[in-house]
């Protein structure tokens, strides 16, 4: 997955270790690059924002007509306040920690930008003390429309 290999040298810097788990042969319809985009974001902030040596799991399945990749951590977790908000633009949970751990406040924005581009959601569930896991969603592709597409495009 190559949202892991953009993150890889971050993970090696805090000494996190992934674990990815998936099945084969999902597939959605999108935009790869912005898809990518999107699980970088949320594994990035996942690195970010628990402890030095913390595991992350990345995770993908299929849930009825959705692929869902959750990403979960075990660092600080979200304020229950603080969660409706999370989502937007230059929002911080914490903004004294913005020089600690870098970027705009825009990756979770991005991530809302995606999903909702690509007709899915993202979720939040987190606990204070125990860590946060991001739900991605995004439809499944129809095989059907695949298997045209393919037989269009051969001559």
């Amino acid at each position: 997955m190559e949202a892991l290999d953009r993150n890889s040298y971050r993970a090696e810097a805090r000494n996190v270790k992934i674990t990815y788990d998936a099945p084969e042969g999902l597939e959605v319809i999108g935009d790869p690059e912005m898809l990518t985009v999107a699980v970088k974001n949320l594994i990035e902030n996942a690195i970010l924002y628990s402890e030095e040596g913390a595991p992350v799991g990345v995770g993908l399945r299929k849930v009825e007509n959705v692929a869902e990749i959750a990403v979960t951590d075990s660092g600080l977790g979200i304020p229950q306040e603080d969660q409706a908000r999370i989502f937007e633009r230059f929002y911080r949970v914490d903004p004294s920690r913005s020089r600690a751990t870098g970027g705009t406040g825009l990756g979770l924005a991005i991530v809302k930008h995606v999903a909702s581009t690509h007709n899915g959601e993202v979720k939040l569930f987190s606990k204070p003390g125990v860590g946060s896991t991001f739900t991605l969603r995004i439809p499944l592709a129809d095989k059907n429309v695949i298997e045209q597409d393919s037989d269009r495009s051969q001559p």
